[in-house]
């Protein structure tokens, strides 16, 4: 899946599921408040509260938002090549 390079954030409203999803570029992100949930496609799941640091290499992954609250993920996109 491409991605457009840049900064952006993604928001995600409460009880939002996402569809599992790979892209050609590496995120930056930080969780700002609250948790949100990062399910990845090898089974993992990690559970993220606010202050943490995330950095997605173009591997499957889906955003969870198990909160009753709209989370905010501030993001900066660079295009890559995603790893074999």
């Amino acid at each position: 899946m491409r991605a457009a390079p840049g900064s952006f954030v993604v928001r995600l409203p409460a009880g939002l599921s996402g569809a599992f999803h790979a892209t050609d570029t590496i995120d930056y992100g930080v969780v700002i408040e609250g948790e949100i949930v990062l399910d990845l496609g090898d089974g993992g799941r990690e559970v993220l509260p606010a202050g943490t640091c995330i950095v997605q290499r173009g591997t499957s992954h889906a955003w969870r938002n198990e909160t009753r609250s709209r989370r905010s993920l501030p993001s900066l996109i660079v295009g890559a090549r995603r790893p074999t």
